[in-house]
């Protein structure tokens, strides 16, 4: 998500409390929050798959195999 983005994410909200927006405005509003929290979503997983945990035995675990082993336990 780009920079560009974001600011019309934000211009659309203050002009929602402002004036109010037309329909087509909120529904470019929506599909930009959207956009942003599949962003936020997917670099959030790019940060967890990238993250360790370390065992008490002293062992060091990537999080994505620990996550894997959870899916598949349920």
């Amino acid at each position: 998500m780009d920079e560009n983005k974001i600011a019309r994410i934000n211009e659309l909200y203050h002009k929602s409390k402002a004036e109010g927006l037309t329909e087509q405005e909120k529904e470019e509003q929506q599909t930009l929050r959207r956009e942003y929290i599949e962003a936020i979503r997917g670099n959030m997983r790019a940060t967890l798959d990238n993250v360790s945990i370390k065992n008490p035995d002293g062992t060091i675990t990537p999080l994505k195999i620990v996550r894997q082993r959870n899916t598949n336990t349920k």
